[in-house]
């Protein structure tokens, strides 16, 4: 009798584990979802330019708009189609590598089928000797735009593409760099004569100064792919025959397909070429179709709305729109200086999204003391600035990462203005703002800069709600399920507990 108890007393035992084991699975939970923390007033922008730093510091124009450097590159040229390219890429030694192929931790996304690799330019010709950037430098500069704690995200497992004149494999970038291409001499993509593909890249991603902790980037855990797409080191040759520099529009959009094959889910294209409206449809209809392609892929295109420049192709003349920056599913990027006020530069138009500090930067390569302006720095602070939420809320879409960019924006007083957009980026608080999905307020658009700069939160006009993102649909029959199990559960407790009273009676 006393086996048959104990066995009695094994089975009850089986049936509660069994219950609850069904039970639990079958409940509702958040876990993996990241807490958002409520923010009070919008963070400030850092300190002043940091060109107080040195008396008189040396400048580095931004090689997209120099119109001193002869074959000025895609922000400063006509719009035409030069040919692509190919490169021999660093030293092996160099090549860092970030997490790809599927089954990706973190929500990395999984590559999809890669496009045939960029080959070599038709007529490309080294018009200047090649100045890699040093590996040496401030990095960036924390101050440039407060980069938030790092519990509440890095950009870890997130890949971010960067289409410029190449990234060199800098010490900072060691271990989450790698190439993708090269258009122009058909390499890899991780060799930069210019400097400027490096130093957006330092601004999105670098590590910070393993003896100062200073000059990390905004999103420091985030890895990199680089595609080479234009240089100003190099000139191609028409059909006739006369030579213009390197890297055009179909090159670009060719780019921007190969990111998105590639696995990236924030692409980063610090280039613009002003086109006249008349020649939207036949010069820009590759790079649109590419910017639709990574909307419905769910990748996010940030992208500088471009430098004015008389002797380039952005003007100023009002029949000229810049590309990518004009099209939808792009988040355009002006620029501000470091109180916030509209750098005198930065494109303006509708189109523009948002602004970011590119003014007098301190050059994150180097050398000392010399300092870089432009609509391309101040993209990679926001695109550095997306990564970051696409860890942290990883159920939000591009379009809702762009949403929550906008809104948390420092809005300018008079409403959305046509140099700054919405306003000038928080990071801070486009990663702890609530409700989880945001859209920009309501408020009248100012077709020029405001004179006073952006306001910095007071008064601001709150952030509308959106309706929250769709979760994960609750598993068939879940009511079925938990109920059974609790039935099973509450059997074998009870037959646990007759089964010991018997015993007793024995």
């Amino acid at each position: 009798m006393i086996r048959t108890v104990r066995c009695a007393r094994r089975v009850a035992v089986a049936a509660a584990v069994a219950g609850l084991a069904m039970i639990i699975p079958a409940l509702p939970g958040d876990a993996g979802r990241p807490a958002v923390p409520a923010v009070g007033a919008a963070s400030a922008v850092g300190a002043a330019s940091t060109a107080a730093a040195t008396p008189t510091p040396r400048r580095r124009a931004d090689a997209r708009s120099n119109p001193a450097a002869p074959g000025a590159s895609v922000e400063s040229r006509a719009p035409g189609l030069p040919a692509t390219g190919r490169g021999t890429g660093p030293p092996a030694a160099y090549r860092g590598g970030v997490r790809g192929g599927s089954g990706l931790p973190g929500g990395l996304r999984s590559p999809g089928a890669d496009p045939d690799p960029p080959g070599p330019a038709d007529g490309l010709r080294r018009t200047r000797p090649c100045s890699p950037p040093g590996p040496a430098g401030p990095g960036a500069v924390a101050a440039t735009a407060p980069r938030p704690a790092a519990e509440l995200a890095t950009g870890a497992h997130r890949l971010v593409a960067v289409i410029d004149t190449g990234v060199a494999p800098v010490p900072r970038l060691a271990g989450r760099l790698r190439g993708g291409g090269d258009y122009l001499t058909g390499g890899d993509g991780l060799e930069d004569c210019d400097g400027h593909g490096t130093d957006v890249a330092l601004l999105l991603a670098g590590a910070a100064d393993p003896g100062t902790g200073s000059g990390a980037g905004m999103a420091p855990g985030a890895g990199l792919v680089s595609l080479r797409q234009s240089s100003s080191r190099f000139t191609v040759r028409d059909d006739d025959g006369a030579e213009r520099p390197a890297g055009e529009i179909r090159t670009l959009a060719a780019a921007i397909d190969r990111a998105v094959a590639l696995g990236a889910s924030v692409i980063n294209v610090s280039e613009v070429v002003c086109v006249p409206t008349g020649r939207l449809d036949d010069t820009g209809a590759a790079l649109r179709d590419a910017v639709s392609a990574a909307r419905r892929a769910d990748v996010l295109v940030v992208a500088a709305a471009g430098n004015l420049d008389p002797s380039g192709t952005c003007t100023g003349d009002p029949d000229l729109r810049p590309l990518p920056a004009l099209y939808d599913g792009v988040l355009a990027v002006g620029a501000v200086d470091g109180a916030d006020r509209a750098a005198p530069f930065s494109v303006p138009g509708a189109w523009v999204d948002l602004a970011a500090p590119g003014v007098d930067l301190p050059a994150p390569t180097g050398p000392d003391g010399a300092v870089v302006s432009g609509t391309s720095y101040a993209a990679p602070l926001v695109a550095g600035t997306a990564a970051l939420l696409r860890e942290r809320f990883p159920m939000l879409t591009a379009g809702q990462v762009a949403d929550r960019l906008r809104a948390t924006a420092r809005r300018p007083a008079a409403g959305r203005d046509d140099r700054v957009g919405h306003g000038v980026l928080d990071p801070v608080a486009a990663l702890t703002a609530e409700p989880l999905l945001l859209v920009p307020g309501p408020g009248p658009r100012s077709a020029g800069g405001v004179a006073a700069g952006p306001r910095t939160g007071s008064g601001d006009p709150a952030p509308r709600r959106a309706t929250l993102p769709v979760t994960t649909p609750p598993t068939p029959g879940l009511p079925t399920v938990v109920a059974v199990g609790a039935v099973a559960a509450a059997t074998g407790l009870l037959t646990a507990v007759l089964a010991g009273l018997r015993r007793r009676d024995r």
